[in-house]
């Protein structure tokens, strides 16, 4: 026991020496909280849109949002990698490996479960409340701003969704990031998902477990955030 305790703090000191640890975790969230931000400015409009409006080849739309949100991450990834290796349409930026393409690749895996679940609580506001609001004389902006209010939590927690899957993929960041450290050890593209498996993989077993914990605390602080909202909105009603 007493040689477990004297080992705890050399097994934390080696993955945070020279802020490894520290450099990846900001990676992560500069990456995946940028991607969710501009998933959630076109994902919540084009959600309000398909709310209140009727047109055609409106289900088609919305069969390809549902089948989004199951789309494999590699290929997200290998699309993204074309886009902007140099014979893809965005080669002239010279986005390839950098975490403006991770950004791109993590944008596209969040904007499906931000904009299906952005729908599903815009259009699971009672009826009678776009009633009530067309009765005492909303016009349509109205009358959509009382639906948006009442469905707040539920965009609320479309965000939350579209980030516990940013901050939690692997495969597309990989591809297009290129989990890349400087000679310090300081990330540069390296997420917390990537550097888990390449600790894993090269049995530095301990820092994988840290960096994994990090990640566990960040996706249950996010899972309960989404319960406690659910709840609140719940009781609300």
């Amino acid at each position: 026991m007493e040689s477990a305790i004297h080992l705890l703090p050399a097994v934390l000191e080696l993955p945070f020496r020279d802020g490894y640890v520290w450099s990846t975790l900001w990676v992560s969230l500069t990456v995946s909280v940028t991607a969710v931000v501009l998933s959630a400015l076109v994902s919540i409009p084009v959600a309000i849109v398909m709310g209140f409006a009727n047109f055609p080849g409106k289900q088609f739309v919305k069969s390809v949002i549902n089948t989004g949100m199951g789309f494999p991450s590699v290929v997200v990834g290998l699309v993204v990698l074309f886009a902007v290796s140099n014979q893809g349409p965005l080669g002239a930026f010279d986005l390839i490996f950098t975490k403006q393409a991770m950004i791109m690749s993590q944008f596209v895996l969040a904007t499906p479960p931000i904009t299906a679940i952005t729908l599903a609580a815009i259009t699971g506001v009672d009826r009678n409340v776009r009633d009530a609001a067309h009765v005492l004389g909303g016009r349509r902006f109205d009358v959509a701003l009382v639906v948006l209010k009442e469905a707040r939590y539920g965009i609320i927690t479309a965000i939350l969704a579209g980030f516990g899957r940013a901050v939690s993929e692997v495969g597309s960041v990989l591809i297009v990031g290129g989990n890349i450290t400087s000679s310090a050890g300081i990330s540069k593209t390296r997420t917390l998902t990537t550097a888990i498996q390449l600790e894993a993989r090269q049995g530095q077993y301990e820092t994988a477990m840290i960096l994994g914990a990090i990640l566990v605390v960040l996706v249950l602080t996010i899972n309960a955030i989404v319960i406690r909202l659910g709840d609140e909105g719940s009781m609300n009603r």
